[in-house]
């Protein structure tokens, strides 16, 4: 496809904005998807560029998180190599499958992981126990939540520093660097599925993903300076952001 210089910079802000929000508390997909999809590309291609986008964002602020050294990759691995073989799964099935079902239930799980954080303020204030180890935390919950994001992924990072706080035992600061790190381990999955079956805008997704590393870098170093008291809040908000949206999308509020 090819865009104006006008909408190549808007889409470039988009990026930003959202990867900025990503790196924070997740959903910054609820905000490239729509805005590609504007741009009159088919479903199938706008989800394929959003990957690339996405990889910029993930990366930058991935690696941010792991010179700041908040997150081992030596403990860390097979953890990814378990949300990488999940993300696969679900980029191939999405392809395959009618997801009118879950997209009808998922405004009702984003909701919930907000209203936990909500009404939990103490969570992720501190480590605490762990309840699983990371083989088992591997081998049971990473490639659902691979899964999850290759399958479909609104809310992915919400999900993933849910399941690193309640589950591993992480505060809230390192829960979402270890979530970006698996988000970006799932995106990069998916996009190679999607890069094969030629799904991918590359002048766009080129644009939005140099948009996505600058916002993405600013919100990591967020995490790290700001902490739990700017995480919660915008966790908070994004859940009921992204719940409101995904209603509206499905004719909830039409009369």
């Amino acid at each position: 496809m090819e865009l104006g210089i006008e909408v190549l910079a808007i889409l470039f802000i988009v990026a930003f904005v959202a990867a900025f929000i990503d790196a924070i508390a997740g959903g910054g997909g609820l905000i490239t998807i729509p805005a590609l999809l504007m741009t009159g590309m088919p479903p199938a291609l706008a989800l394929g560029t959003n990957k690339l986008q996405a990889i910029g964002g993930s990366f930058s602020a991935s690696l941010y998180f792991l010179r700041k050294r908040a997150v081992n990759l030596r403990e860390f691995w097979f953890i990814l190599l378990c949300v990488f073989i999940g993300s696969a799964l679900g980029t191939i099935l999405i392809q395959m499958l009618d997801t009118s079902v879950f997209k009808k239930i998922l405004p009702f799980l984003i909701l919930a992981i907000g209203l936990y954080f909500l009404f939990t303020p103490k969570l992720g204030a501190q480590d605490c126990k762990q309840r699983l180890s990371y083989i088992v935390f591997a081998v049971i919950i990473s490639p659902f939540l691979g899964f999850y994001d290759g399958f479909f992924g609104p809310g992915t990072g919400s999900i993933m520093s849910l399941a690193c706080v309640t589950l591993l035992g992480f505060n809230l600061t390192k829960a979402t660097a270890h979530a970006k790190v698996m988000n970006f381990t799932s995106n990069l999955a998916s996009f190679m599925l999607f890069l094969a079956g030629g799904k991918i805008s590359w002048t766009i997704g080129i644009v939005m993903m140099a948009g996505g590393i600058l916002g993405a870098n600013i919100g990591a170093r967020m995490v790290m300076t700001k902490g739990k008291t700017f995480i919660r809040p915008m966790v908070v908000i994004m859940s009921l952001l992204m719940t409101a949206k995904m209603a509206y999308d499905q004719g909830w509020f039409s009369s």
